[in-house]
């Protein structure tokens, strides 16, 4: 008889995937004005348009028919255009919608409308604990908290991080008995990471800066088309 073949050890999932909870998870405040059309992949909207804040600005990008709602269809197309395999980008966007969407959803929701789908006059309703403080109560970029974070993390070269770096970052932002929060600023940051670290393996404050008002999405889906 021939030698047993040894079981295949079980498949794991693609390093993508498992790190897009993607920046989502970060956003907080709602988004009241409703645009006519989306723009263009890689044209960023109107930066005073309806007076929005650098954090509804980071949530734009997604709302692909600007009616204030983040479907399923537009959170996975939106990932597509930042770089994600469709795979990973179908997982994300499946975990993201069914995570925020029950918890913006108004009360005065059309019953017909899908559950799993994100109101971003209620966004801030899906805010998580251990995040870094850029984003004020009312979802305004504070520049002084990121200047603080490369200052504190980044030792290697000013203004960048390596991968080291960034770890220990995320450890000191830690909020006890917080897992939840850990795991999305983990996966917010990480996805970050390896979709716009340099050829240094470093990620510049420049960047991360971007991925505030979400200029760093139009960038990177420009550069995909």
């Amino acid at each position: 008889m021939g030698a047993r073949r040894r079981p295949r050890p079980p498949r794991r999932p693609r390093p993508g995937a498992a790190a897009a909870l993607l920046l989502l998870l970060a956003v907080s405040l709602g988004f009241g004005t409703c645009y006519a059309a989306a723009p263009a992949a890689g044209v960023a909207p109107n930066s005073g348009a309806g007076g929005m804040t650098e954090l509804q600005k980071h949530v734009a990008f997604f709302d692909r028919d600007r009616d204030g709602i983040v479907t399923f269809d537009e959170t996975y197309q939106g990932l597509r255009d930042v770089g994600l395999g469709a795979v990973a980008a179908k997982a994300s966007a499946a975990l993201i919608n069914a995570a925020i969407g029950p918890k913006t959803r108004p009360d005065n929701a059309n019953s017909s409308s899908s559950r799993m789908d994100i109101y971003i006059q209620n966004i801030q309703k899906g805010k998580h604990g251990s995040d870094t403080g850029a984003y004020d109560a009312q979802g305004r970029f504070v520049p002084a908290r990121l200047d603080e974070m490369f200052a504190k993390h980044a030792k290697t070269a000013p203004n960048a991080m390596t991968k080291d770096e960034l770890d220990e970052m995320l450890k000191a932002n830690r909020e006890s008995n917080d897992v939840n929060g850990w795991v999305a600023a983990k996966a917010e940051w990480e996805m970050l990471y390896n979709l716009a670290k340099d050829k240094d393996g470093r990620l510049q404050k420049d960047t991360a800066r971007a991925v505030y008002d979400g200029a760093l999405f139009y960038q990177l889906a420009g550069k995909k088309g």
